[in-house]
């Protein structure tokens, strides 16, 4: 096996800037991490530090400005936008805080939409199978407005999962979820992980849920600014603690740096695809993992 095999993603010297001249906003600088196949790993750091843009870029939902992206031996940053839009259905998997599940179709129906738009045989088994991991077996047939958040949180990692992606990508996943609730999500994430050798890679501010991961990335401004492994929630909010004690009373964007992408980026659809296009459609397509745009 390969140095890029043994890996299911690879960023390499990733740069992504918004924007140009005096007014341009670097959003990553420089940025070189690797991801090896069946591990979690939590991203952290202060806010407009960079996380969702790293996301956005190794899922191919971005397009970096310089650098490298890999998916297993796959170049993402070459691609067009057809090309990406089949690795991201054949391959990848997304979580979002906002769920994106699509209203007029039941659990079992969002569950089966990734087969669906990919042109797969869609098998009630393997739909079903998919919801009985996440606890909801017995909620097949009802819409998201008859489910609480935990459960439609658990209906999207059970659409994310039901391809058998390499890479799971889920940002802020329990950003909107009460502790318990969030926790039964964290350890799903966990178990795909430990049994199904799925690559997760999750954005989080939350301490409890950064330590279900095996590593944490931290960043700041756009770049990383060190790991830990295994550590425990409490080591990891005093890492934090640290991080963004210089930045108190900058505002969201700390001094400038990566959180002024969100004003330059501003319309780019809640994927933060800003770079090629997904726009609206990012924000319940992209979502399923499934993205026409």
């Amino acid at each position: 096996m390969t140095q890029t095999t043994r890996h299911a993603i690879r960023l390499t010297s990733v740069s992504r800037r918004y924007g140009r001249g005096d007014g341009g906003v670097t959003a990553l600088d420089d940025v070189s991490l690797a991801f090896a196949r069946g591990t979690f790993t939590a991203v952290m750091g202060p806010s407009g530090s960079g996380k969702s843009t790293l996301l956005q870029c190794a899922a191919g939902l971005d397009r970096p400005t310089s650098g490298s992206v890999r998916i297993g031996d796959t170049e993402l940053t070459g691609l067009s936008e057809r090309r990406l839009t089949l690795l991201r259905r054949e391959r990848v998997g997304f979580v979002f805080q906002s769920y994106n599940l699509l209203p007029s179709l039941t659990a079992e129906q969002n569950v089966a939409l990734p087969l669906r738009l990919s042109g797969r045989r869609v098998s009630r088994a393997r739909v079903r199978e998919a919801l009985h991991r996440v606890g909801l077996g017995d909620r097949a047939r009802h819409r998201p407005s008859r489910l609480s958040g935990g459960q439609q949180q658990r209906v999207a990692v059970a659409r994310a999962l039901v391809t058998r992606p390499e890479v799971l990508f889920a940002d802020e996943p329990t950003g909107a979820l009460d502790s318990r609730t969030g926790g039964e999500v964290l350890r799903l994430l966990r178990a795909s992980a430990d049994t199904e050798a799925a690559t997760i890679v999750m954005v989080t501010h939350d301490p409890v849920a950064a330590s279900y991961a095996d590593r944490v990335v931290f960043l700041v401004d756009g770049r990383v600014h060190g790991e830990a492994a295994g550590a425990p929630a409490t080591e990891i909010a005093t890492r934090m603690a640290t991080l963004e004690s210089p930045r108190e009373g900058d505002g969201e964007g700390g001094d400038g740096g990566a959180g002024g992408a969100r004003a330059v980026r501003s319309g780019a659809g809640a994927c933060g695809s800003g770079g090629h296009g997904a726009g609206a459609c990012g924000s319940v397509v992209c979502g399923a993992g499934v993205s026409s745009c």
